[in-house]
């Protein structure tokens, strides 16, 4: 075991470095967690620890902004160590990490729904975790942004200063700015004078909780139009996802299949690591999946399905934008605009990062930026012909 402090935040460091818990219980994992974490400028780590119960024993001292938890690990796991750490620090920012299996994707998404921010997959074999660029990127950027908007929350945003990151190999995502930095006021489009007929959604990090909330509200959209999903997810992730929806939906939800006709009363999903467009077969909407490269460093994207979806049906587009890291999304929706349709993103205060959504709305592509409880509410309406 390896347990390293840093003396706790003061007033005068609030806005240095975001501190960082690392808990899992192969010392491999944990060493390169620490050096790619030490290598940011913004970020620290605190604590590096082996099992959840000395997680749960140490984080009051340690004083994390954010907690990296692996799922599997002796004495207590992931899952059982997450409601104690959330009980001795109610802000905590939790990121469950675990591999590519179905339990471990029913845990990670079971941890959503009690409290952990968001996860994270794991390359099945420790020895594949050094040489995995994209989860180094991935899990660096999760830390960071998840990490200054916990800080924000809890010292207000006059307080926090985000360092740049380290240019550091292999390289990351361009770092986003920060929430303060000064926007012009948003500039919103026109509803649209006629009734959409397909409904599309876009989202990633706080995606799943958020869809859950939607997905049981949009019946009457489902009575009318189809529902097509891009959520960033990995294999297996998705088809428990889908699952997990299902339950809560006025209709069914599935894994996308390539070459399925498109019917109202679906909601279609893309499928982990594919990415899921649509295309006119003999004057029919179906859907295609494809095994191409990463968009916007993801797959399935967000941009791939809203361009396609303009291209085939034009001005009878809705789409929403949900809560998400980075900017996929922006392409797809300027398509979207461009074609006559129109594009809802999720506002900065409900969602867990105001990435994606904020990059639509700041582009001046959105009819409305809405809290995510008032979201299905008006999509029921728009889509039952009511101007809003």
């Amino acid at each position: 075991m390896s347990i390293a402090f840093a003396p706790q935040s003061t007033p005068t460091a609030i806005g240095r470095r975001i501190r960082v818990m690392l808990v899992d219980d192969a010392v491999v994992v944990r060493g390169l967690f620490a050096r790619w974490v030490e290598a940011e400028p913004d970020l620290e780590v605190v604590a590096s620890l082996r099992t959840g119960r000395e997680a749960v024993a140490q984080v009051e001292r340690a004083d994390p902004d954010v907690v990296v938890l692996d799922v599997d690990m002796p004495e207590l796991d992931g899952i059982a160590a997450l409601p104690l750490l959330l009980a001795k620090k109610r802000d905590l920012v939790v990121i469950m990490a675990s591999t590519l299996t179905r339990r471990n994707a029913e845990i990670s998404l079971r941890a959503l729904s009690l409290g952990a921010t968001d996860y994270i997959p794991k390359p099945t074999a420790n020895r594949e975790v050094a040489g995995a660029t994209n989860f180094r990127r991935d899990l660096i950027e999760k830390i960071r942004q998840l990490g200054l908007r916990s800080k924000r929350l809890r010292f207000g945003p006059a307080r926090v200063a985000a360092l740049p990151p380290a240019k550091s190999s292999p390289p990351l995502q361009p770092h986003l700015p920060s929430h303060e930095s000064v926007h012009p006021p948003l500039v919103l489009r026109a509803m649209p004078a006629t009734s959409p007929r397909v409904l599309l959604i876009g989202s990633s990090t706080g995606g799943p909780q958020a869809l859950n909330a939607i997905v049981s509200q949009i019946g009457g959209v489902l009575e009318r139009a189809p529902v097509l999903i891009t959520q960033h997810m990995p294999p297996t992730f998705t088809a428990i996802l889908a699952e997990h929806l299902a339950r809560v939906a006025k209709g069914p939800v599935r894994e996308a299949q390539d070459g399925e006709e498109i019917n109202a009363g679906t909601i279609y999903l893309a499928p982990g690591g594919k990415h899921m467009t649509v295309k006119r077969r003999d004057g029919i909407a179906v859907i295609a999946i494809d095994n191409g490269p990463l968009v916007n460093f993801c797959k399935p994207a967000v941009d791939p399905l809203f361009a396609s979806a303009a291209a085939v049906w034009g001005h009878k587009v809705m789409a929403l934008v949900l809560t998400g890291m980075g900017s996929d999304g922006l392409k797809g929706a300027q398509a979207i605009a461009a074609a006559g349709g129109h594009i809802m993103a999720q506002d900065e205060a409900s969602s867990v990062v105001w990435g994606m959504p904020g990059q639509v709305a700041h582009a001046g592509l959105c009819s409305a930026v809405l809290p995510l409880p008032e979201i299905a509410g008006r999509l029921s309406r728009l889509f039952a012909g009511e101007r809003a």
